[in-house]
C-alpha cells in the first residue's frame, strides 16, 4: 500500500473524480475522527483539521493544505496512519496526494516582498513598519527558521510556531512557548516575525520583550500617553512577548496585558508568548492571566538530547567554514549540556583560540581552552533527569512525581527524588515543589528529612541512594 504523497506546489482546482463529493466527504470525516482520537484534539486542531480532500480520482485521493510546510509535515508524520485508515474505509484506495493549496493572493504579497527578506548575518534591522513607529524592537537575523535545528526535545514547538508563521488563521490563541534558558524560544519568535514579515508585509508583527512592554506601560503612564499606548498595541495583528516571567508580581503591568491580551484575542489576532516555565508555573502572575495563558497551545522546548547537540554543532561548524575534527564536535555534545547557547560559545571560542593561537583543535586542547564551562557543565543536573532515573530504578513511572498518589510504592521514590533535586540542584524548596506536581516547600522538607532518616537506619537504601547519585553526577 502506497503511503501519503507529496503533490505539486500549487495544485489546480479542475481535476476529474470518479466518486461522489458527498461520498468522499464521509469517508475523509470517518478516516479523520479516526486519526482524531488516536493523536488527540491539539494535533488534529493544528494538522489534520485544514487538510480539504477533493476527490478520489484512479484510486488516488487528492487532498490539499494551506502551506509547503504543512504538506511536508503531514506526509513525514501523518503518512502511513492515514493511507492505513483510509484504506480501511475504502480498499480500493492506493495513495493519498497531498498539493499546497493554490492561493494567488498569497503568491502576489510574495512577489511584492522580497525587499522584506533579512539582511545578511550579523546586521540588526530595524528598518520594519513596525519598527519605524518605535514598538517592535529590533530582529537578528540569523534567528530564522532554516538555521533552526530541530530534534525530538523541540520539534513540537517548532512545528507549532511555523504553523503560526505560514496560516493566515490558528485554531490555537495564544501559542505559549516555554523551556529553559537558551533552548530556542526567542530564535523561534523572531523567525515566527521574519517569516511573517516576509510572506504578509502587510499584517503589523511587533515583538518585544515583557520588560520593554512595563518600561513602555510605565513611560506612557508618566507622560500621560496611556490612550496612545493601547492604541499601538492593541492595533498589530501579530503580538509577540518574549519572557513573560518578567512581569509576575508586577500588579499593574499585568493588568494591562491581561487587557491588551483580551482586546487582540477577541479581535481574531494573533498573540505569542515566551516564559521559562508553563502558565501554571509562573509565580507571582494573577490567577485570570495564567488562566488565559493557558486557553491556547502550550508547547514545552525540553532540555537537548545529544543528537540534537551534535546536530546543531555541525551546522554551526559548516556555517563557521571551519574544519573541526567530529571526535571534538561528539566531545562538546557529550559535555556541554545546559544549553544552546553556552554549546555555542564554547565551539566560538575553541575557533577563535585556534585562529589566535594556530594551535590545532583536539580533544585536549579542548579541554584546556574551555576547562571553566566542562567543569560548570559537569556538576549541572536537572530535576527531570533526577525524576526519570529515580523512576527508572523503582520502576514506576514519571507521571507518578507529579501525581497525588500516596501509595508508598510511589510516595518513597518521589522522597527519594525531592531529596536528590536538593543535593544535586540549586533550585530552592518551592521551586523543588512544583516540579512534583505543586507541592508545597514543606512537603520537600519533609521529604528530605525523611530519607536522611532511611539513609541512617537503613543501609541498603543508603547504597540506593549514593547508586543513584553517581549515576546523576557521572
Amino acid at each position: 500500500m502506497d503511503s501519503l504523497n507529496s503533490g505539486s506546489e500549487q495544485t489546480k482546482e479542475t481535476e476529474t473524480s470518479d466518486t461522489e463529493p458527498d461520498v468522499v466527504n464521509a469517508q475523509w470525516k470517518a478516516v479523520s475522527e479516526s486519526l482524531r482520537e488516536e493523536i488527540g484534539e491539539a494535533a488534529y486542531q493544528s494538522w489534520i483539521k485544514p487538510i480539504r480532500v477533493r476527490n478520489i480520482d484512479k484510486g488516488i485521493v487528492h487532498a490539499t493544505v494551506p502551506t509547503r510546510f504543512m504538506r511536508d509535515w503531514i506526509v513525514a508524520h501523518y503518512a502511513e496512519r492515514i493511507a492505513t485508515l483510509w484504506q480501511d474505509e475504502v480498499p480500493e484506495v492506493a495513495s493519498v496526494d497531498v498539493a499546497v493549496r493554490n492561493d494567488r493572493a498569497k503568491k502576489a504579497a510574495r512577489e511584492t516582498i522580497k525587499r522584506q527578506t533579512p539582511p545578511p548575518a550579523g546586521t540588526h534591522p530595524s528598518t520594519s513598519p513596525s519598527s519605524r513607529e518605535g514598538v517592535s524592537a529590533a530582529l537578528d537575523s540569523r534567528f530564522v527558521f532554516d538555521n533552526f535545528v530541530f530534534g525530538k526535545p523541540n520539534e513540537f514547538a517548532y512545528a507549532a510556531a511555523r504553523r503560526v508563521a505560514e496560516a493566515d488563521r490558528v485554531p490555537f490563541n495564544p501559542l505559549f512557548l516555554y523551556g529553559g534558558v537558551g533552548l530556542g524560544k526567542t530564535h523561534l519568535m523572531h523567525a515566527i516575525a521574519w517569516q511573517i514579515r516576509q510572506t504578509t508585509p502587510e499584517r503589523r508583527v511587533v515583538y518585544l520583550s515583557a520588560e520593554k512592554f512595563m518600561y513602555r506601560f510605565v513611560q506612557a503612564i508618566r507622560e500621560s500617553t496611556t490612550m496612545d499606548f493601547k492604541d499601538q498595541f492593541r492595533s498589530v495583528d501579530v503580538l509577540m512577548i518574549d519572557d513573560v516571567q518578567f512581569i509576575a508580581g508586577k500588579e499593574s503591568t499585568q493588568e494591562e496585558f491581561f487587557h491588551t491580551f483580551n482586546a487582540l484575542v477577541d479581535q481574531g489576532r494573533q498573540m505569542v508568548i515566551s516564559a521559562d516555565k508553563s502558565p501554571s508555573d509562573l509565580v507571582g502572575m494573577e490567577e485570570r492571566l495564567v488562566s488565559r495563558l493557558n486557553c491556547g497551545l502550550v508547547a514545552d522546548i525540553h532540555a537537548t538530547t545529544y543528537e540534537l547537540r551534535l546536530g546543531i554543532l555541525q551546522s554551526k561548524v559548516a556555517n563557521l567554514k571551519t574544519d573541526i575534527p567530529p571526535k571534538v564536535m561528539e566531545f562538546l555534545a557529550h559535555k556541554i549540556t545546559s544549553n544552546v547557547r553556552e554549546l555555542e560559545g564554547g565551539l566560538n571560542r575553541i575557533v577563535a583560540h585556534a585562529q589566535l593561537i594556530g594551535r590545532d583543535i583536539t580533544i585536549e586542547a579542548t579541554q584546556e581552552v574551555l576547562h571553566d564551562l566542562l567543569r560548570a557543565n559537569d556538576r549541572r543536573v536537572t530535576i527531570e533527569e533526577i525524576q526519570k532515573q529515580v523512576a527508572s530504578h523503582f520502576n514506576i513511572r514519571i507521571s507518578d512525581m507529579h501525581s497525588a498518589r500516596r501509595a508508598r510504592s510511589v510516595a518513597r521514590p518521589r522522597q527519594v527524588a525531592m531529596y536528590l533535586s536538593k543535593q544535586l540542584t540549586a533550585r530552592s524548596l518551592p521551586e523543588i515543589g512544583r516540579k512534583f506536581g505543586g507541592r508545597d516547600h514543606t512537603t520537600v522538607m519533609h521529604a528530605v528529612k525523611k530519607v536522611e532518616e532511611l539513609k541512617t537506619s537503613d543501609p541498603g537504601f543508603a547504597e540506593d541512594i549514593e547508586l543513584l547519585r553517581r549515576m546523576l553526577e557521572g
